[in-house]
């Protein structure tokens, strides 16, 4: 028997080699595209919290009977409290109704409330009686568009479109 200059079990082949390298690559391509979404992805969470945040005030301006405001500017959006004594108050004691600043990158691009002329400042009353006018409040990122739209009779919800 003749010694092979190879021995076997020292080692790995090229092949195993590569089949791990092509392994470890799916892996993190895939942890990447998890691990940052796509500018769709982000600018549409946003959208759907900007909704809901919208329809907790709505609402809560009903049940309580206080209306509530919302104003936005460049870098963010806050909620507003009418007191029968000081007027309206910045909302900073509820965490969900919180100041927020928007992602980088995210902006609000337009702002229409039916029926109303348009105006300079970002606002909208929540009242607590009477019916609700419609909104649509557009926001963007990069070239993504999406715009979060209220009827009076409907809660508000995102809308995609570029």
């Amino acid at each position: 028997m003749n010694p092979s200059p190879y021995p076997r079990g020292h080692g790995y082949t090229l092949i195993e080699m590569l089949v791990v390298i092509l392994i470890m690559g799916l892996f993190l391509g895939l942890i990447s595209a998890v691990a940052k979404p796509d500018q769709r992805t982000l600018l549409g969470v946003e959208a759907e919290r900007l909704s809901q945040l919208l329809n907790l005030a709505a609402t809560e301006s009903r049940l309580t009977g206080k209306s509530i405001r919302w104003t936005a500017d460049s870098l963010g959006y806050r909620f507003w409290r009418l007191h029968e004594e000081r007027g309206w108050s910045e909302v900073n004691n509820n965490d969900l109704l919180r100041p927020r600043t928007m992602p980088e990158g995210i902006s609000i691009v337009d702002f229409r409330i039916e029926a109303l002329q348009r105006q300079n400042a970002m606002r909208l009353d929540f009242l607590p009686y009477g019916l609700p006018l419609a909104y649509t409040i557009e926001m963007s990122l990069g070239a993504e568009r999406i715009s979060v739209a209220a009827l009076p009779f409907s809660d508000a919800q995102p809308d995609r479109h570029q």
